[in-house]
């Protein structure tokens, strides 16, 4: 879809030259304009969340215009959520009347980033493979208005919420589109992009020789070629050096321990963790951000064929750890062992990985949290605390030393998947800590937030997770 120009005006909100201005309606408070002000007292505009009235008046230069009427809620409770789920009602309504362009009058102090995301989340769409798709022409222009507005904020926002777009999109491409080696042509496409970024790429034979044990044994079933996909950004040394570690396993059959046919072409979402960790790192480049990141993505398919690994075989992992491989379809923490043994090496010294991994998250926690797991209190709570400034909520579940003797395998060092099913996200997760050392570390497992989130701004399929978390932690790192 065209990306929608955004600006910001210090003016007089109602000085716009857009086609259709909004206002927002807190509880208990008045609107300025006498005229609106009796749409409220007739109860055709209200204060509460995710209402919209519609309204007309004179505008500036001659002839009528729209005037939305956006229901905050109470003042209190106003924070960035409620100004994206704001922002989504509105551009549902503009959409719906035809609006060309939309201008906010600046309802809070720090409001822009939330209407900015929520407009731009909502108007995303994804019509590639329709044979008819929409003409209508849309939004084209978003501004905001009004005394303190920022500019910095409202273009970081659309930088931020472009890139989970553009996660989406690759999230929703069919599996016979985007492959691993896809996945890599747009990790050459940030790297031609940005002098900042540079890609190392390394392909089967190279995977098999780094001694990358577990992630070849995963994409030994294919013909897709698989890739191991590094960008390094060097914007700055302020804070840690970052590592990203995000899960593309492109399309996930389960392998020999074949999944249900149920669903199963769901599973082209089951590389939603690489494809953030790449669109995050293309974002945190554009913004120029100050600090030093490495990105690292292992991309696969899972399938079953004759040169498919087997359940009971053993394999060795990068940092020298062997491997019972008893469940195929358990193959997420195969190809991120590698990948975390090889962002350790690579002297990364805080780690964030984010996979759709275990189907028994979505049962904890529904679609509401990702599940977050940690080796260090300090580093987890700047994670969480970035998730909660973006909206994108995590809620920690434990690691203890008597779940950890689950994965302790019987004829290898550890079991890739225990029989039992008991604590099944959270030995997932021990499983992992193992490929990290002492590094500070966070496990986010999204697979129940990777797509059909049910938020107001993002609706049926791909929902970009985590994009905005690992951007506004790079912030977060670089004025520490």
């Amino acid at each position: 879809m065209p990306e929608i120009a955004v600006s910001v005006r210090p003016g007089p909100p109602e000085e716009t030259a857009a086609d259709t201005r909004v206002l927002g309606l807190f509880d208990g408070e008045h609107l300025p304009e006498p005229e609106l002000r009796k749409l409220v007292e007739l109860g055709e505009a209200k204060s509460e969340l995710r209402k919209v009235a519609v309204a007309h008046e004179q505008a500036p230069g001659g002839g009528q215009r729209r005037v939305l009427i956006a229901g905050l809620g109470k003042r209190e409770s106003f924070d960035g959520e409620a100004a994206r789920v704001a922002a989504a009602s509105v551009a549902a309504r503009a959409k719906e009347l035809g609006a060309i362009s939309l201008s906010w009058a600046l309802p809070d102090d720090g409001a822009e980033v939330g209407l900015v995301e929520g407009t731009l989340l909502k108007l995303y769409s994804f019509d590639r493979f329709k044979s008819k798709r929409n003409q209508d022409g849309g939004l084209e222009a978003l501004e905001i208005a009004g005394p303190g507005v920022s500019e910095e904020a409202a273009n970081g926002a659309r930088v931020a919420a472009s890139a989970v777009n553009r996660a989406r999109e690759l999230q929703n491409l069919p599996s016979n589109v985007a492959d691993p080696l896809f996945l890599a042509g747009r990790a050459e496409e940030i790297a031609a992009t940005h002098e900042t970024v540079e890609l190392e790429l390394f392909d089967r034979e190279a995977i098999v020789q780094r001694g990358m044990g577990a992630f070849a044994a995963v994409a030994q079933g294919t013909h897709a070629e698989p890739r191991l996909i590094v960008l390094r950004y060097s914007g700055g040394t302020r804070g840690p050096h970052l590592g990203f570690v995000g899960k593309a396993v492109t399309f996930d059959t389960g392998g020999i321990s074949l999944k249900p046919g149920g669903k199963m072409a769901e599973m082209k979402f089951d590389m939603s963790g690489g494809a953030a960790v790449l669109e995050s790192l293309d974002a945190i480049a554009t913004l120029g951000l100050p600090v030093t990141v490495t990105a690292i993505v292992p991309a696969t398919e899972n399938m079953p064929s004759g040169h498919a690994v087997k359940p009971g075989d053993i394999v060795t992992a990068l940092n020298g750890k062997t491997i019972e491989i008893n469940n195929t379809d358990a193959e997420g923490r195969l190809i991120l062992a590698d990948a975390l043994s090889y962002a350790v090496e690579q002297g990364v010294e805080r780690i964030v990985d984010l996979a759709t991994l275990t189907g028994a998250i979505i049962v904890a926690l529904g679609s509401t949290h990702a599940g977050l797991f940690a080796n260090d209190d300090d580093w987890f709570a700047e994670v969480e605390a970035a998730g909660a400034a973006t909206g994108e909520l995590g809620w920690r579940l434990p690691l203890h030393d008597e779940t950890a003797k689950l994965i302790e395998g019987t004829y290898a060092d550890l079991n890739n998947a225990p029989e039992g099913r008991k604590a099944s996200s959270i030995t997932a997760a021990h499983f992992l800590s193992n490929f990290v050392g002492d590094v500070p570390w966070v496990h986010m497992d999204i697979a129940g937030t990777a797509w059909e989130l049910g938020r107001p701004y993002v609706g049926k399929g791909a929902s970009g997770f985590g994009v905005r978390t690992l951007i506004e932690l790079a912030r977060r790192t670089a004025d520490s």
